[in-house]
């Protein structure tokens, strides 16, 4: 087995990134956190690293991400929470940053989701596996 690097990809951005350049999400917001005044009412997709396992001799960080989905509406956040997962799905193949998508699967979702924290929110989550090669 291989020695994990020091440092992975940062995937919340690399996946921020990806989701902010596709034309389906345009005008959503798409971060890592919440923003400042944010309800749960508005439009957007908060990216998380849940986790996820080094794969040494294969050089693959396969980190779980998770997008918690929000929209006024719940057929809404539904619509955005597919159009998220599919911008993701897409990358197969594909670079990403300097490494490259080996992988997609999603793991769990969109499910629906109550938000204790925002009591007016239309919350889907989707957990998604990305497999990036990691160059050494």
């Amino acid at each position: 087995m291989t020695t994990p690097p020091s440092a992975f990809p940062d995937v919340e951005k690399l996946v921020v990134d990806v989701l902010k350049a596709d034309p389906a999400l345009a005008g959503v917001t798409v971060a890592a956190q919440a923003p400042a005044g944010f309800d749960g009412t508005q439009s957007a997709v908060l990216v998380n690293r849940r986790g996820g396992a080094w794969i040494g001799d294969l050089h693959l960080d396969k980190p779980l991400v998770e997008f918690e989905v929000y929209a006024a509406t719940k057929p809404a956040a539904h619509l955005l929470a597919n159009a998220a997962r599919k911008a993701l799905l897409d990358k197969i193949g594909k670079p990403l940053g300097n490494s490259l998508v080996q992988d997609v699967e999603e793991m769990d979702g969109p499910r629906w989701m109550p938000d204790y924290l925002y009591r007016g929110a239309n919350r889907y989550l989707v957990v998604i596996q990305v497999s990036l090669t990691v160059n050494p």
